[in-house]
């Protein structure tokens, strides 16, 4: 199998233009520059708003403390470590508030076609089909998939196409038991193209 993998620090942190915080861009598919699918790791420092980016849907899970508060109109909607991702249309901006203190993120962002963030289950096996498959490993551990085994980092992301063994059941085993969760998987496949 080819897969990638993308440690989150070896990549360099992009500053963002409000000064609230950092993001490290883990994929951009299939080129930076024009991404149908966009895995970013992000420290929130401060409140504020989250930028727009019309015609994408946006997939939001908290990594590491104590979660934030993102508030579409009069509506409020709390993120904390352990829940489930939250997807929503990335052309409304929510306002960001941290419940304490800073919050490490993660984002996957998709255009021209359909994915899914879910929580790794320890010892359950993944194989929902997409075109492009990938784990982000919150934990060191195991990434066992059509027969092999590759060792991952914590924070990194692991990544492989239909073409490169991105078929077939998948499963992530932390060396250590993680709380509250060891890692996501994430599906993209852009409209038209096969599972």
């Amino acid at each position: 199998m080819s897969r990638r993998c993308i440690v989150a620090a070896d990549i360099a942190a992009q500053a963002w233009r409000n000064g609230g915080g950092r993001t490290r861009e883990l994929l951009a598919w299939p080129a930076p520059d024009r991404w149908t699918m966009r895995v970013s790791l992000a420290d929130i420092d401060a409140d504020g708003p989250f930028s727009a980016f019309p015609g994408v849907e946006r997939w939001f899970a908290v990594v590491a403390g104590a979660g934030v508060a993102l508030a579409f109109g009069a509506a409020e909607q709390r993120v904390v470590a352990g829940d489930a991702p939250l997807c929503f249309d990335a052309a409304l901006t929510p306002r960001c508030r941290l419940l304490d203190g800073p919050t490490v993120d993660l984002n996957l962002m998709l255009r021209q076609g359909q994915g899914v963030m879910r929580q790794v289950e320890p010892g359950v096996a993944w194989e929902q089909a997409f075109a492009i498959r990938a784990l982000f490993a919150n934990v060191a551990g195991a990434w066992w998939g059509s027969g092999e085994s590759v060792r991952v980092a914590p924070r990194t992301l692991c990544w492989a196409d239909t073409a490169n063994g991105g078929r077939g059941a998948w499963t992530f085993v932390a060396d250590t038991p993680a709380s509250p969760v060891a890692g996501w998987w994430l599906g993209y496949t852009p409209h038209g193209a096969p599972r």
